[in-house]
């Protein structure tokens, strides 16, 4: 027996590249979509079709960066509370006209076509692409984009006046180029299985650096015994989700992430927080890169930095120095060899695979 759940009826100021659909039309673009449209238009059509459906439940896949890719039923109603969260948090209310420049294969471009439909707002399409504001040339009041598409958006910006940035972590480099515009950007926090984003924060306040996240309005946050956030949000799932993600909580509403346990280095007894150390190395390091860890018969794992570029013994040098002369690195925190990978493995959503990649190198 299917539950039932009746989709509530497109908004009246919802448009689609600017024109009115009921949930009636709006199968019929569904169905137009998958039989004509580029590949970037069926996958939203498969999911404008299964939104539609009186079923209570769509399925949505997980990215894979941190595990096996899945799949995950979310509740529609879920998906219709997540975006009353945003328009509240944000202050996106009917009218707003919006850009979608990610693929609705996965939850934060399939959320960004709900809010529109429930929140009234105007919603443009284009294909997903790296450098997703070249051809575009209007203004929007609101988009939401990955790391890697932000970093190549950064002299088009002006067209977006609030961006929400999610899907991975965001660089020391990025935050330096956003600093100064006057897009209100911010970073995320969330997952597919908290239907999206559940806290933010500002990474470009003029008052402010270094911000905490804070949470979306109903959700509770708090941390288990390994210091992972525990988030109780009943309107987005009916379960208590443990994360593995460590964080110091600062109050009901704001914590600072400092790393997943899965990635925690234990290196000669000290316990190494990856990405922590990331963040203290991007000042001095241009190119995509990351921290982990290969065994050693001495300390058990050793510190290792893995770093995007084609092999060069002068970067190499470069590197080291740079990084030996960083005053904020503790001693244990200075990687005991640097790899120059020419490309990263990455997930089918374009977040760096840090396991897979170093197979390809030392496994």
């Amino acid at each position: 027996m299917i539950d039932k759940y009746k989709v509530p009826e497109t908004h009246s100021e919802f448009r689609l590249n600017k024109q009115h659909f009921t949930n009636a039309e709006l199968r019929q673009v569904a169905y137009s979509f998958i039989k004509e449209g580029e590949a970037y238009e069926e996958k939203i059509g498969s999911f404008l079709l299964d939104w539609l459906k009186p079923s209570s439940f769509t399925i949505s896949k997980t990215s894979g960066s941190t595990g096996t890719p899945k799949e995950i039923k979310l509740k529609k109603e879920h998906m219709v509370n997540s975006a009353l969260a945003t328009s509240k948090f944000f202050e996106l209310p009917a009218g707003t006209t919006a850009l979608l420049c990610l693929p609705a294969t996965y939850i934060a471009g399939r959320m960004m076509l709900v809010r529109a439909m429930v929140l009234g707002w105007q919603l443009d399409l284009i294909p997903p692409s790296s450098n997703p504001l070249d051809q575009v040339f209007k203004r929007y009041d609101f988009c939401a984009m990955t790391p890697f598409q932000l970093d190549n958006s950064v002299g088009r910006l002006h067209l977006i006046k609030k961006l929400i940035v999610g899907g991975g972590a965001v660089s020391y480099r990025i935050r330096k180029m956003v600093k100064d515009v006057d897009t209100k950007v911010y970073e995320t926090y969330g997952m597919t299985e908290t239907v999206t984003h559940i806290a933010a924060k500002r990474l470009n306040s003029k008052k402010r650096q270094n911000r905490p996240f804070k949470v979306l309005p109903n959700i509770n946050i708090s941390k288990d015994n390994r210091g992972c956030l525990v988030i109780k949000a009943p309107k987005l799932s009916d379960e208590v989700i443990v994360t593995n993600d460590i964080v110091d909580i600062l109050t009901y509403k704001k914590f600072v992430w400092k790393g997943r346990i899965d990635n925690v280095i234990n290196t000669g007894g000290i316990k190494v927080f990856p990405e922590e150390v990331e963040q203290k190395m991007s000042p001095v390091i241009d190119q995509r890169f990351f921290i982990t860890s290969i065994p050693d018969d001495a300390l058990g794992d050793k510190l290792v930095l893995f770093v995007e570029n084609d092999f060069s013994e002068e970067l190499l040098l470069q590197l080291k120095k740079k990084i030996e002369k960083l005053p904020i690195l503790e001693k244990f925190e200075v990687p005991k060899k640097i790899y120059l990978i020419e490309r990263f493995e990455e997930t089918s959503s374009g977040k760096i695979h840090r396991e897979n990649t170093v197979k390809s190198k030392v496994g």
